[in-house]
């Protein structure tokens, strides 16, 4: 009997380890019953308390500890407070807000205000473009009159002058680009030795 004794009060590990855990997952289902009362699964129900202690003394009343609150309007007033931004970030929000509205309206004036220059310079090259146009006009007319009056006074004999005066044979006078001294050696032949008819 004496050793019936000693392996009684001799506790298993393993099994006290497991009745830890059981009293450790009790207490979670308990707290995930509070939680579904936060989240409007039981609102009907209280959540159970598995063990009540001694009650709490609050403002005077008697009041057992629970786990979570046990109305459902605390349980959702609980979850707002849990779920509100911390003030840190609100007035953050309000400052970048603040800041957006300040860079559209600096962009929107900074817009307008480029509409009204690229205006201005659009009518300025308009009156200037037009301007341009009519100089031309009458430098077009003034040469078409001046052409015209040179080719009615054509006299036999004076086509190589008038060659020579739309051509240019100084080749260092010569501003163009292109390679014309080929064309300037073939007209300076045909003036030297014209062709039989």
């Amino acid at each position: 009997m004496a050793d019936n004794g000693a392996q009684l009060t001799e506790e298993d590990p393993a099994a006290a380890f497991l009745a830890q855990q059981e009293n450790e997952i009790a207490g979670i289902e308990n707290d995930a019953e509070g939680f579904g009362a936060l989240e409007g699964a039981d609102d009907a129900q209280p959540p159970q308390t598995a063990n009540y202690e001694e009650p709490a003394t609050l403002n005077g009343d008697l009041f057992p500890e629970s786990n979570g609150p046990t109305d459902s309007y605390a349980a959702i007033a609980q979850v707002d407070i849990q779920r509100q931004e911390p003030e840190s970030l609100r007035k953050w929000r309000e400052e970048q807000k603040a800041r957006l509205e300040a860079l559209d309206s600096a962009s929107k004036a900074a817009e307008e205000e480029w509409r009204e220059k690229a205006k201005k310079e659009l009518e300025d090259w308009h009156v200037h473009q037009s301007e341009q146009m009519e100089k031309n006009k009458a430098n077009n007319r003034a040469s078409e009159e001046a052409f015209l009056a040179e080719s009615d006074g054509d006299s036999p004999g004076s086509e190589w002058e008038r060659v020579a005066r739309l051509c240019d044979f100084n080749p260092k006078t010569s501003k163009q680009a292109k390679d014309v001294s080929r064309m300037r050696s073939v007209l300076i032949s045909l003036k030297q030795t014209p062709l039989a008819r």
